[in-house]
């Protein structure tokens, strides 16, 4: 017995060595990693049966409890029996692959076992069979638990089988004598060593489960690690410019030899490998991403015959095409390509596809945000279409009535009014203009009122100097300007006095209009610009307008500021980021360029 210890370490040692070159393969890890279709299943069943074979051939030979020396057995004589360790095998595949996995590895090494011969022939070859069904059935109930296959189990339950093999090897050999003998003789060595051998097994299956868990791990990591660097590009839709640096930031962080981006018709990028003849803004180049806009579904090809370039030359020989959708239209493709096909791996294709799940979210988020931008454009639209239209019939009855007696003054309110209804309809198109397009509105407008009320304002301008070309609101201080004459000094019989201070502070541009009119009552200050207030001397529209224009703008980084006391006047403040970059720049690039 203690001689046939070391000789069976040595069975259980080829068999370890086997499993351990066997999970450097892909294929193998890829077999033991996931869940199994029948095919699969096949191909565990004759892995792990032929695990068995080999054991069956390298076992050790016991004639009387005498072993003979280890050689390859292709036969055994009748009134001899085997040591080895084909247990292990099958008892690591049913546990693994569940009953049908442990049934078919136990019949193939059974069936096998029973071939070679020798008095325990059929006591082994069923024991085989009997440890299949076994631990298939109790790998699947562990699993339906939700537990783990874990290293000691698989150790209790090889041992537990080989024990089992015992008894039935004593239960159904003949003579009884014979098998009481070898049972003798290989019992504790085989029960002990091949639960050392499942366990040494289990572990190179633990280490590749470890090796998946990283691997997606990492994997899911580059997905988001992409999807946080392409995320500005794509809220810029699918352009030429965006796809570029998309399709830049993927082929520095994924495996592919070039990556691709195409809308429904034309590509819109391709960097890496084959871009002298993959030219952005060309039509399609490949059959393969016209086939997979028409049915919408993943193409994963591996030879450069299915890639379709029409370029005889084209190094790329393998490339996965994914659909991109918005609200399930497919609106362009994603492709990875890559040189040699086995860089085209699982890895790849399971980042690819998630890759394009996260691209097509982003890019339906990136229209719904510009559908509401859109919408946000077209209320501030609407709000600054509200104001003046009372101001032009005022203007018009002043001027009507210069022309009797004062024809050239006539003429100048004419080009003032025309001045400041053509800033007006410019601002209406922009959502941004310089600040001295702003200030020749506000003369313009102060002008024509003066012409109506002489020597009742007077108008001081404190302007910091290089000021003009900053980007405000249009409609934002002409209103404030409006409301101080109207609202200001109803009855005052005084000159009145009107301050326009614009200048830079802590990285904000300040717009101050302050007057010494007649003030605001306490209980209005703290609902004017939050909401349209009724009154007998006004309803708050335009500080209303400015305060939803400058909130809608600038996403809450603007403020609007009422400071008044009754009989001593009113201060209003608008504080507005100078730093606007990030904060409306496409808004000036596409607004005011139009």
């Amino acid at each position: 017995m203690f001689n046939l210890a070391p000789l069976m370490l040595e069975k259980v040692g080829i068999i370890v060595i086997l499993a351990f070159l066997l999970s450097q393969m892909k294929s193998f890890r890829q077999i033991v990693q996931k869940d199994h279709s029948r095919n699969e299943k096949l191909m565990i069943i004759l892995l792990f049966g032929s695990f068995g074979i080999i054991s069956n051939y390298t076992g050790i030979e016991i004639n009387h409890s005498l072993i003979n020396k280890a050689h390859w057995l292709a036969a055994i004589d009748p009134e001899s029996a085997l040591a080895n360790t084909r247990v292990m095998g099958i008892v690591i595949g049913g546990l693994l692959g569940g009953p049908f996995v442990g049934v078919g590895a136990g019949l193939i090494a059974g069936i096998h076992r029973y071939s070679l011969g020798g008095f325990t022939a059929f006591s082994c070859s069923f024991s085989t069979i009997i440890a299949g069904i076994i631990a298939g059935y109790f790998g699947r109930r562990r699993k339906q638990m939700g537990k783990k296959i874990t290293a000691g189990y698989a150790v209790i339950m090889g041992m537990t089988l080989e024990f089992l093999q015992m008894v039935i090897i004593l239960l159904t050999a003949k003579p009884f004598e014979n098998a009481w003998g070898l049972v003798q003789v290989i019992g504790l060595p085989m029960i002990f060593v091949n639960g050392l051998g499942t366990l040494l097994f289990m572990f190179i299956i633990e280490s590749i489960m470890r090796d998946e868990v990283r691997a997606r791990a990492n994997q899911t990591n580059l997905a988001f690690q992409i999807a946080d660097q392409t995320l500005p590009f794509f809220r810029q839709g699918l352009n030429t410019i965006s796809c570029k640096e998309i399709s830049k930031i993927m082929l520095n962080l994924t495996d592919a030899d070039a990556v691709a981006i195409t809308d429904d018709n034309h590509v819109l990028a391709h960097v890496g490998t084959a871009s002298d003849h993959h030219i952005p803004k060309e039509k399609l180049a490949t059959g393969l991403t016209k086939k997979v806009l028409e049915n919408g579904k993943i193409a994963v090809v591996k030879r450069k015959e299915d890639i379709f370039c029409f370029h005889e030359h084209c190094p790329l020989e393998a490339a996965i095409v994914l659909p991109l959708k918005v609200k399930n239209k497919i609106v362009g493709t994603l492709k990875m390509y890559f040189n040699q096909p086995e860089k085209l791996d699982k890895i790849q294709e399971q980042l690819a596809e998630g890759l394009a799940n996260l691209f097509s979210t982003q890019l339906e988020l990136a229209e719904a945000e510009h559908q509401t931008k859109l919408l946000k454009d077209a209320e501030i639209k609407a709000l600054q279409a509200q104001i003046h239209p009372h101001f032009l019939f005022n203007s018009i009855n002043t001027i009507s009535a210069l022309c009797r007696t004062d024809v050239n003054r006539a003429r100048k309110l004419l080009l003032d009014l025309g001045s400041f209804f053509r800033g007006n309809l410019q601002g209406a198109r922009q959502m941004l203009i310089p600040l001295e397009k702003e200030l020749e509105n506000v003369k313009a407008y102060v002008s024509l009122e003066l012409t109506r009320f002489p020597n009742k304002y007077c108008i001081e301008y404190q302007i910091e100097p290089g000021l003009e070309k900053v980007f405000i609101p249009p409609f934002t201080l002409q209103p404030l300007v409006e409301n101080a004459i109207h609202y200001g000094f109803p009855r005052c019989k005084s000159e009145g006095k009107i301050a326009i201070r614009i200048f830079t502070d802590n990285n904000q541009l300040l717009i101050i209009v302050a007057d010494n009119g007649q003030g605001i009552p306490e209980d209005r200050i703290k609902l004017l610009g939050k909401q349209i207030v009724n009154s007998e001397k006004g309803n708050g529209t335009a500080l209303f307008n400015i305060y939803e224009r400058l909130n809608g703008i600038y996403n809450g980084l603007a403020s609007l500021k009422i400071i008044s006391q009754v009989d001593s006047g009113s201060t209003i403040t608008i504080s507005i980021p100078l730093d606007s970059k990030g904060v409306f720049e496409r808004d000036v690039e596409s607004l005011y360029s139009g």
